[in-house]
């Protein structure tokens, strides 16, 4: 998740290279290495219960519920491949997820929590904190294109995408000051996750690593 504002940028030092937080369209960010690549999801520990054949109902996933002011457009069409999609789908949801207990001030809250996991999760935690330490909120228009998803054995997953949060602010919660920033080559961030499909068929993100000002993602 790597968004955000220069005050944040500083709170967020502490959290994982992994999630690089930074104002949308600041050339004050701090990006991460070009040369980061995304490893493979952890093969250590207990081996986890063979996965579901079949995605959870839409009753048990979490309601995500975020104020009016924040958007998404997410450009990125079916592949036809039903596991793909999924990913695609279940990704679409761990974004907002993100959003949203950052809206809640909540760094576990239990919606993006159903659908990160490990590192990614851990990282994630230490985001959302930030956010909280500042007493601020995301707002604004969030858009994702270019994704390509790859699907192995059909319960591993690499998911790469790109954002841009040309349109997308903090706001600071006390005042409702939104913090605008100028639109930059450092507005477009390049995302590398990889996913599992766990025991209840949701593709869950274990690893994520981002890259602001990426050439792959300027429009």
């Amino acid at each position: 998740m790597n968004r955000r504002p220069t005050l944040l940028a500083a709170l967020a030092l502490t959290a994982a290279a992994a999630l690089t937080v930074s104002a949308c369209g600041s050339d004050n960010n701090t990006p991460a290495k070009d040369k980061d690549t995304i490893a493979g999801a952890d093969t250590g520990g207990k081996k986890s219960a063979s996965p579901s054949t079949s995605a959870p109902a839409a009753a048990d996933r979490p309601k995500i519920e975020l104020p009016g002011d924040i958007s998404y457009t997410f450009d990125w069409p079916e592949t036809g491949d039903k596991e793909k999609d999924a990913v695609l789908a279940d990704s679409e949801q761990s974004i907002k997820a993100v959003d949203m207990a950052i809206v809640n001030q909540n760094p576990l809250d239990k919606a993006y929590l159903y659908y990160y996991e490990g590192e990614a999760a851990a990282n994630t935690e230490e985001f959302i904190k930030a956010y909280v330490e500042a007493k601020a909120r995301v707002t604004g228009a969030y858009s994702y294109y270019d994704a390509d998803v790859q699907v192995t054995g059909g319960t591993a997953a690499s998911f790469v995408y790109c954002e841009d949060q040309s349109k997308a602010f903090d706001m600071y919660l006390k005042d409702k000051k939104v913090n605008k920033t100028p639109v930059t080559k450092n507005s477009y961030v390049l995302y590398s996750t990889k996913l599992r499909k766990n025991e209840k068929g949701v593709w869950v993100v274990t690893k994520l690593l981002s890259q602001r000002g990426s050439d792959k993602c300027q429009r």
